[in-house]
């Protein structure tokens, strides 16, 4: 786990220095919509809706983009496109397995756009099940530390339905069913944690560890599928040491 959780330091550090702003709003206004349209528009009694919302005001997106998006998707404003949850399977170089999560309105435009950066560097496209069945869809909920020990926020957050938590470092990750993110993020805030973020991603069962120069080729593999304004996620199960993930920031 902690590979995955280093690589999603590393990802998160890239993408606030990366000029990739606009995407990033555009793909947070999709997320919103879709949640609004899934289970409505009451961040209230729509945990997703609220989620969405929250990483949408972090990531500094206006907060009229934000009211439009849950209007459109609720349905009380026009507009709204027919978003398309579709997955993607591959194999990036080094054969690490990757999942690529698209939210679209032309399905046709996604699998060319996603074909595409996988041919141009080192990745090829795998048959549905190929690759996902080394992953479980899991709940993550980040917490700062503060004067917290390991075992203060799990005390915390097991009535909750957290598998456990893991030391980041800085942080502290609590993690969970999907379906428990909402309650395990309510107990965090009840027992006065600063939670910094939340989301459920796929993590694998088995990885593989990478060098320098290997993550570097999934890096920009992965750099070339989220340009592709349909891509959402991408997950892999690449493995990187401390040293690695060091280097990489270094750079």
């Amino acid at each position: 786990m902690a590979g995955h959780s280093k690589w999603a330091t590393t990802k998160h550090k890239k993408a606030a220095n990366d000029a990739k702003r606009g995407k990033e709003f555009a793909k947070l206004i999709k997320n919103i919509e879709v949640a609004a349209r899934t289970g409505g528009g009451d961040p209230a009694s729509n945990p997703t809706l609220d989620d969405m919302i929250r990483k949408a005001k972090k990531a500094s997106v206006p907060n009229d983009n934000i009211e439009r998006a849950r209007k459109r998707g609720s349905g009380e404003e026009a507009g709204g496109a027919d978003w398309e949850a579709i997955m993607y399977e591959g194999y990036g170089p080094n054969g690490v397995a990757m999942l690529i999560e698209c939210l679209t309105d032309n399905r046709n435009r996604a699998a060319t756009e996603v074909r595409t950066a996988m041919t141009k560097n080192g990745g090829n496209m795998a048959e549905s099940g190929a690759v996902s069945y080394m992953f479980t869809r899991t709940g993550v909920v980040i917490v700062d530390k503060g004067d917290n020990s390991e075992d203060d926020v799990l005390m915390a957050v097991l009535e909750a339905g957290a598998e456990e938590v893991n030391d980041l470092g800085e942080k502290f990750e609590v993690v969970c069913a999907p379906t428990d993110m909402a309650e395990v993020r309510k107990a965090c805030e009840e027992a006065g944690l600063n939670v910094d973020d939340s989301d459920s991603e796929f993590r694998a069962s088995v990885e593989v560890p990478l060098g320098v120069e290997d993550a570097k080729k999934i890096f920009r593999l992965i750099d070339a599928l989220e340009d592709s304004d349909d891509v959402q996620n991408v997950f892999t199960n690449m493995d990187l040491s401390d040293e690695v993930a060091a280097a990489l920031e270094a750079e």
